[in-house]
């Protein structure tokens, strides 16, 4: 089975917009969530390492939705960078700037992902070679009006805004200019993903696709 290419899964976390971060507490509910949202139009899953056994739930999905971007987050050291690619992940993300994680994506060609507040750190990931930088916390330091700050003298790096980002808010982070926004228990409520309900979660999807798509109209 091959791996989506680099450029399309970059292309496909662009064109959806959002990029959901499953942090939840077992290997089953995490599954879940990325199965439900994929359902749902949401083919793409932040699984991060912070789920119990979290790579074995990469490497089944990767099997399982070969249409699905799916990926590792918190990534914080290449040995768990190596095994996350070796499972099938199709990029890599961290909170912060690890440049030997962006060095294991890169060495293999998958999409990377650093994460980034400052404009010296959102420059010095860009410049080790980023696909997009995830700008977290997003919400607590100025939210859309830091994202729109940063766009103006650094237009050609691609942000991700995550952290704090909600259904009063989605709209205002992508006019701002991020490329995608990171949701995360606003998109996977904890109850609804651990009583199964499908529904909500659907509802949910629909609402912050709609932000998307709205926000791009108006752009």
């Amino acid at each position: 089975m091959g791996l989506m290419e680099r450029k399309t899964v970059s292309t496909r976390i662009e064109e959806i917009g959002i990029f959901p971060g499953i942090r939840v507490k077992t290997a089953d509910q995490a599954l879940y969530a990325a199965e439900t949202l994929y359902h749902a139009g949401i083919p793409v899953a932040e699984i991060t390492m912070t789920v119990p056994d979290a790579i074995e739930v990469i490497r089944k999905l990767a099997q399982s939705f070969p249409d699905m971007v799916v990926g590792a987050g918190t990534v914080l050291d290449k040995d768990t960078a190596e095994r996350c690619l070796d499972a099938g992940a199709t990029f890599l993300t961290s909170t912060g700037f690890v440049p030997e994680v962006i060095e294991s994506a890169l060495k293999r060609d998958v999409v990377a992902i650093p994460g980034a507040l400052t404009p010296t750190e959102v420059i010095a990931a860009w410049k080790a070679g980023a696909d997009f930088v995830k700008l977290y916390p997003s919400a607590p330091v100025g939210g859309d009006m830091y994202i729109r700050s940063l766009k103006v003298p650094l237009p050609q790096v691609k942000l991700i805004a995550a952290g704090g980002v909600n259904q009063q808010n989605a709209k205002n982070f992508i006019i701002a200019g991020a490329s995608s926004i990171g949701v995360g228990v606003e998109l996977l409520p904890r109850d609804a993903v651990l009583r199964r309900q499908d529904h909500r979660i659907h509802e949910l999807a629909r609402r912050f696709l709609g932000f998307v798509a709205e926000a791009r109209v108006t752009e």
